[in-house]
């Protein structure tokens, strides 16, 4: 079974246009460290309190080694670092963020990684989507930033 780690914005997109189950039916299972928990369930009203109570196939982690947070902190936020370090840890087979520094540090790590916008693209190869658009469009309405760019090039490859 492959080991995912997912980040703070996938889940809050997610949780916001109520496709979170979409992280389950592609992945069974995912990892989140403790400072993504607290990030995505730390206000009452967050569509991601949702999270804390999803037990069986998110699986919260403590990082192991802390001392490692201070390489990243340039860049990146706690939750972010602790993403990198938890992939690290669990050896995990895909990274799911969408911030770009946070990308390409994964990267340079040699994670594999993917944001939201490829998990619904996967979703719909599945078959577990009819349609993205919908979805962009109600994305960018709670406030996910998608360029005019690449909202083109996800519609053109979910061929829609």
């Amino acid at each position: 079974m492959r080991k995912v780690v997912v980040n703070s914005t996938p889940l809050i997109v997610l949780c916001g246009i109520g496709r979170l189950e979409l992280l389950k039916k592609l992945y069974r299972e995912i990892y989140i460290p403790k400072a993504v928990y607290r990030e995505v369930t730390a206000k009452k009203d967050s569509a991601c309190v949702q999270v804390g109570n999803e037990s069986g196939w998110i699986h919260v982690v403590e990082i192991m080694d802390s001392g490692e947070k201070k390489m990243y902190k340039a860049k990146l936020h706690d939750g972010e670092v602790e993403v990198m370090i938890l992939a690290q840890e669990q050896k995990a087979d895909l990274v799911i963020l969408d911030d770009n520094a946070a990308k390409k540090t994964a990267k340079y790590l040699g994670l594999t990684v993917t944001g939201t916008l490829g998990v619904l693209l996967k979703a719909k190869r599945e078959g577990l989507l009819q349609e993205v658009k919908p979805l962009l469009s109600e994305m960018k309405q709670n406030g996910f930033y998608i360029s005019n760019a690449v909202e083109r090039f996800v519609l053109e490859q979910a061929h829609e």
